[in-house]
């Protein structure tokens, strides 16, 4: 009989203080619309294929942070189950930095 299971997933926590969630919000809205805007400033600066050759560099540039982000607050156990932005931002805000 083979004994492999798996572990439950442990919860997102929870954010309580003011200060904790503006920090949240604003790096959930980094990580979601980074790349976005990006390449909305270089558009707005520059031509449309600059732009959009900036805003491919900038999807890579945040997918990167985000990996680092993933990497470093998630549990290692954890680690092969997928996690949106949101999830991400808040294990990162309420493990790292509050």
């Amino acid at each position: 009989m083979n004994e492999d299971y798996l572990e439950l997933i442990e919860p997102t926590p929870d954010i309580t203080s003011k200060k904790c969630k503006i920090i949240f919000m604003i790096l959930n809205y980094c990580l979601e619309f980074g790349a976005y805007i990006i390449g909305i400033c270089i558009w707005y600066l520059y031509d449309y294929f600059i732009a959009a050759a900036g805003a491919l560099l900038g999807f890579i540039v945040i997918g990167i942070i985000r990996s680092k982000l993933r990497n470093s607050a998630i549990p290692p156990s954890q680690r092969e189950f997928q996690y949106s932005d949101k999830e991400i931002a808040q294990w990162y805000t309420s493990k790292l930095i509050c």
